[in-house]
């Protein structure tokens, strides 16, 4: 039986307009009804935010009342006379039943949090204020944690948020700075964890910030000068603990100053100056992504290195890229064919680094596809082996090229500043150490198919 979908309109003023049954009962437990303005503070926000941008925007509601909490995916579709909603995954659970996430118990018993949600970019699309907590900047909501936050790595050189991103998992202690409104910086700690949308898909994250008392931690002083850094050799996992430390702090903060400065979120500045800063922050992001890179070759590369076994469905897993990359595939014009979600593949395999790897070669083709093309994701199974294809439409890869185009630092003789020229190869060892095998079949002026194989297990 089809799901039901629960319909409402708002108008540009925030008034609910329409609604089926299910959702004015629910605005009138509120304090609301039909023809007043949404009285769901959370669904409210979402909707303004869907306006402001003209975008649709998909997010988890919960809501509650004096009898349940009420959990469903809600999307917004923005336009010219306001926006209609569309609820689906409507689950009611009775409220002595309801588990309240750990965050939501770290806010209930410190007045002084601030209670945040992102989407996947990490972009602010809620922030409220405790009891006791300074009010909250209204012109934040929209605007990246990175803009609005200075990420401060921990005694390992790793920060919390970026790893929970890469994971789409929970984190704590993550340190930050921010402007206090009176000319100095305020030390914060921020919690959270990730939010899921009725398939499964990853929408963003929901959690706390808490300021932290305490001073914060000054930076190791030696780690750029340490005579030792360069006498180190790769498998050492002291050198990967000093790349992270030496580097991701600063390019952390060269990249949120210059995304601050090309958004002119200070104010306007000439056109040419702004582009200027945009090309730092690309370059900034380029050089962490190649910091990422070098610390996975120096796990890869570790002596007695193994991957997990789990069970995987290779369609599943396909669909999670394309959702992590359709924005960026769409500012290109380029369609992606993804497998429907009655499409499923069992594979055994590592989950989190088989979504690496297809990252990776999603993002490659995205890279090297020409505008307004088309990408192709394909699944099948080969006896044993179980498979995933990316196909595109780009100039192809010649003989020659195939040959090395899993090596290090090559990067299918491009000059351009997409990739640090790793990725194949750290995608090619990860494949391997599951059992499995990363292949190409290209020709020039036809595109390139990257084939992932895994070992195929019974549905």
């Amino acid at each position: 039986m089809a799901e039901r979908v629960i319909r409402g309109r708002i108008d540009r003023g925030g008034i609910l307009v329409s609604g089926d049954a299910p959702l004015l009962r629910l605005q009138q437990r509120a304090g609301g009804g039909e023809g007043r303005p949404l009285a769901l503070p959370n669904l409210a926000r979402l909707v303004a935010l869907a306006q402001r941008l003209q975008r649709e925007i998909s997010r988890p509601l919960i809501a509650a009342d004096d009898h349940s909490d009420i959990h469903a995916l809600v999307r917004i579709l923005p336009d010219a006379e306001g926006a209609t909603l569309e609820i689906s995954d409507w689950r009611t659970r009775p409220v002595m039943q309801s588990q309240i996430p750990p965050v939501t118990e770290v806010a209930a018993v410190s007045p002084r949090a601030w209670m945040w949600e992102s989407d996947v970019q990490l972009r602010l699309i809620a922030l409220t204020a405790g009891a006791e907590a300074d009010a909250v900047p209204a012109e934040w909501e929209g605007r990246s944690l990175s803009e609005l936050f200075e990420l401060q790595p921990d005694a390992d050189g790793h920060f919390a948020v970026l790893r929970a991103l890469a994971r789409q998992a929970r984190f704590a202690g993550q340190l930050v700075r921010t402007d206090d409104g009176k000319g100095g910086r305020m030390a914060m700690t921020l919690a959270a964890e990730p939010l899921f949308d009725a398939t499964g898909g990853f929408t963003g994250f929901r959690g706390t910030v808490l300021p932290d008392d305490a001073p914060p931690p000054a930076p190791a002083p030696a780690a750029l000068t340490d005579p030792a850094f360069g006498s180190l050799p790769l498998s050492d996992p002291a050198f990967g603990r000093r790349i992270d430390g030496a580097l991701r702090g600063p390019l952390a903060r060269i990249i949120a100053t210059a995304e601050t400065i090309s958004g002119q979120f200070d104010g306007p500045i000439r056109a040419d100056y702004a582009r200027y800063a945009g090309d730092i922050a690309h370059a900034g992001r380029h050089l962490l992504g190649l910091v990422d890179d070098l610390a996975d070759l120096q796990n890869i590369e570790r002596p007695g290195f193994k991957a997990a076994r789990d069970e995987i469905d290779l369609g599943d897993l396909a669909r999670r890229a394309v959702g992590l990359l359709g924005m960026k595939a769409e500012e290109k014009g380029i369609r992606i064919d993804a497998p429907p979600l009655d499409d499923k593949m069992p594979a055994t395999g590592e989950f989190r680094r088989v979504l690496q790897v297809l990252l990776n070669l999603l993002g490659n083709a995205i890279r090297y596809s020409p505008e307004d093309s088309m990408i192709w994701i394909r699944l099948d199974r080969d006896g044993d082996r179980a498979t995933v294809t990316v196909a595109d439409q780009g100039q192809g890869i010649d003989a020659a090229q195939q040959a090395v185009v899993f090596e290090k630092f090559e990067r299918l003789g491009r000059t351009d500043s997409g990739g640090s020229g790793l990725g194949l190869y750290i995608a090619r060892r990860l494949a391997r150490a599951m059992d499995g095998d990363l292949t190409v079949d290209s020709a020039p002026g036809q595109g390139a198919r990257f084939t992932l194989s895994l070992p195929a297990r019974d549905a």
